[in-house]
């Protein structure tokens, strides 16, 4: 059940419109601001493949809808909210800007995430002069209504009172959240996708396979081994009985073989991207970007559906989340929600200041 009462979005893009469709599918009001003229339409368009797919997840029912309010500015988007996504452009300028104007007018005890896929929350903090303790990142991945990972990061002034309201909150609306231990630029979901992208970038330029053979490899194969274990517990069992010691030790020394340009990026020019982008409109044999939309998201419901049902009904992996968020969703549907304690303590807890570090004392 979620813990939040109204929620806010500055930004309606595609990962702006993404945590709309969450927040909105579990019954959640929020009050939206993006200055852009099309923003309407977009979030439209993003809302009814999200009502698609939910529909897929929940056959029985959905929660009441929340409702939508397009703020006219920032300052009223965020005026009664208790927990606001904040989803622009990664300049950070511009998050300075943002961020400056929401933490002036939010109320004190609204947790503030941001959706940056690489900026350090320290580096964004300095804009806030009333509340930085309160902004965490919290780092989605496309679609946001669909795929429950977040990463949570917290600056230099964030207070651990708010990562933990934070993941509260999350969960709450059938998110997985994990909480980065140090904060890094990229956080760690991007930092293994760039190193994905910089080998493929070589790879296709080299003309060692197109962007179809490529997509086809990850898909067809690692792709499906990572959906439901990842990296090191895949590995693990590649070492046979002997297990992750095994593996090391006999795939280790390839680290020292030359089977990777990832320290060297290739140069992105004019050629390069007419050569990628050639081959993924023949990859795409037709199909519009709305279109791809809906056969992902139909492929991600049945993946999560089906990894629902292993462990002997209990679920495994992303699919043992999928089995509770979808009950909760029923049970959403099925009477009135009642406000949790979790809740309360979250819209009346007063800001608490860290702890001062204890004096040293003075020798002699």
């Amino acid at each position: 059940m979620s813990i939040i009462n109204k929620a806010a979005a500055i930004g309606g893009g595609v990962i702006g419109a993404g945590w709309v469709a969450r927040l909105l599918l579990n019954g959640i009001d929020v009050s939206i601001f993006d200055p852009d003229p099309e923003a309407s339409r977009k979030v439209s368009e993003v809302m009814k493949g999200a009502r698609r797919a939910y529909k897929q997840m929940v056959p029985g029912g959905l929660p009441k809808e929340g409702k939508l309010i397009f703020a006219k500015t920032i300052a009223e988007a965020v005026a009664d909210a208790d927990f606001i996504q904040e989803s622009v452009p990664e300049r950070l300028d511009l998050k300075h800007k943002v961020l400056a104007e929401i933490d002036t007018h939010a109320p004190a005890n609204a947790i503030v995430g941001s959706s940056t896929s690489g900026i350090k929350p320290t580096d964004m903090q300095v804009a806030m002069k009333k509340h930085p303790e309160r902004l965490v990142v919290g780092h989605p991945f496309n679609p946001v209504y669909l795929l429950p990972l977040v990463e949570i990061v917290g600056g230099d002034q964030t207070f651990p009172e708010a990562i933990e309201v934070a993941k509260e909150i999350y969960a709450s609306i059938g998110m997985k959240p994990v909480v980065i231990r140090k904060e890094i630029e990229a956080f760690v979901g991007d930092r293994l996708l760039e190193a994905a992208w910089r080998e493929a970038l070589w790879l296709i330029k080299d003309g060692i396979c197109t962007v179809e053979e490529l997509d086809d490899i990850m898909r067809y194969g690692f792709g499906l081994r990572w959906a439901q274990m990842g990296m090191f517990q895949v590995y693990r069992v590649a070492g046979g009985e002997a297990g992750m010691r095994h593996f090391m030790a006999q795939f280790g020394p390839c680290l020292k073989w030359p089977w990777t340009k990832l320290m060297d990026v290739p140069e992105f020019n004019d050629e390069l991207v007419d050569l990628i982008a050639t081959q993924s409109d023949d990859q795409a044999h037709g199909l519009s970007i709305r279109e791809l939309e809906k056969i992902r998201d139909d492929n991600l419901v049945a993946i999560m559906d089906a990894l629902s049902k292993q462990n002997k009904g209990k679920g495994w992996g992303a699919g043992a989340l999928h089995k509770d968020y979808t009950r909760q969703l029923a049970k959403l549907a099925a009477k009135k929600p009642v406000a949790s304690k979790a809740a309360e303590r979250a819209r009346t807890a007063k800001p608490v200041k860290k702890a001062e570090k204890p004096k040293k004392k003075k020798k002699g």
